[in-house]
């Protein structure tokens, strides 16, 4: 069975343990409070104590607490969590390609999907999962017990990509999956074709989802830095492969990624979709810890 420590070093976890997500939109879920949610709760039944946090209000602090053991704990009840929130981890073949010396896209994802699940169980929100490629692999609901946590790392230590990339039509059919509003938190590198990625996530938003849409490249894809012929193999279709001459195509290949990825942040910005760019040569907990800290002071 899998552990938090499978995934997370000691130092990675001190970096995003603080860190709160905090949606933006209106939410639906089993409670409200941290989270605005359309429903009122009634239920005032205490559930824990948690170590304060900047943001906090102080008028929750408990002073009993603070009188014992000289440090600041909240109260929390049941209807103070309230988040559904669900991970959609990308799992093409795509998603396995690996620089020298790095680690692949897969990996990296999968590291930072137990991050976030992580986060959001400790702050006692509900969490799922999604794994796909063409079609949907594994569909966990969103729960918020603390056995929920190893059912997900569970599922993401046997996570292995392989497949085509299909995200437009994987999306569309999750849409009436994913019944009740909340967060999707999309993992992936987004190759394909961007107009029905966009159609996809604008379904989502017509659903009153909130997306945060992580995607995640090698620093090769972003720079293209080969220099002598080199054979390039197909990751989502095994067997394919071509010997070409990069000078050739170095130009075309960054003229044509620069178009995908302006396309890809306008849509995003149309449908006021999060896009958040990260590179495996730089440390997930770190970006993810840059990418909160920015977002909870948004």
């Amino acid at each position: 069975m899998s552990n938090v420590s499978d995934f997370l070093t000691p130092t990675e976890l001190q970096k995003v343990t603080n860190l709160q997500v905090v949606a933006r939109l209106v939410v639906e879920g089993f409670f409200s409070g941290l989270h605005k949610s359309p429903h009122k709760g009634t239920s005032v039944e205490f559930a824990q104590h948690r170590q304060y946090v900047q943001g906090d209000e102080i008028r929750r602090l408990d002073w009993k607490v603070f009188g014992k053991t000289d440090r600041y704990y909240v109260r929390e009840y049941e209807e103070e969590t309230n988040l559904r929130a669900t991970l959609l981890l990308d799992l093409s073949g795509s998603m396995g390609y690996a620089g020298v010396g790095r680690a692949p896209k897969a990996d990296y994802a999968i590291r930072l999907a137990a991050a976030l699940a992580y986060l959001m169980l400790q702050q006692r929100d509900s969490v799922g999962l999604v794994t796909f490629d063409t079609k949907i692999r594994r569909y966990i609901p969103p729960r918020s017990s603390v056995p929920h946590l190893r059912v997900l790392l569970d599922e993401l230590q046997a996570a292995q990509p392989g497949g085509e990339t299909a995200l437009g039509g994987v999306f569309h059919d999750l849409v009436p999956r994913i019944q009740r509003r909340g967060l999707l938190l999309v993992l992936s590198d987004c190759f394909g074709d961007p107009k029905e990625l966009l159609k996809a996530l604008a379904h989502f938003r017509h659903a009153r989802h909130e997306i945060l849409l992580f995607q995640i490249l090698d620093r090769d894809e972003l720079d293209f830095p080969f220099t002598h012929w080199t054979r390039f193999e197909s990751l989502e279709q095994p067997g394919k492969h071509r010997m070409i001459d990069p000078a050739q195509f170095r130009a075309a290949y960054l003229d044509n990624l620069a178009k995908f990825q302006d396309e890809l942040t306008k849509g995003c910005h149309h449908h006021h979709i999060d896009l958040v760019q990260m590179v495996t040569d730089q440390p997930y907990a770190e970006a993810l810890a840059q990418y909160l800290t920015r977002r909870m002071a948004q």
